[in-house]
């Protein structure tokens, strides 16, 4: 996992803040929950195969 990973993650979670606050503000709750919600996915898309290489990883080093 580098630095750029972590940096991608902090600028989502910045863009999805500022926007879902807009929304919010402008009386669109709905719309700054997909947002959100797309953000959400979006990050978890991007960290499942660091938690599947250590699952995996975990697995080899006990041998079940």
């Amino acid at each position: 996992m580098g630095v750029s990973l972590i940096f991608k993650i902090a600028a989502v979670g910045i863009l999805v803040t500022i926007l879902s606050q807009v929304l919010k503000h402008s009386g669109r709750e709905e719309h700054a929950f997909l947002i959100s919600l797309a953000g959400l996915i979006l990050v978890l898309s991007w960290i499942v195969p660091y938690i599947y290489d250590l699952f995996t990883t975990i697995q080899k080093l006990f041998s079940l």
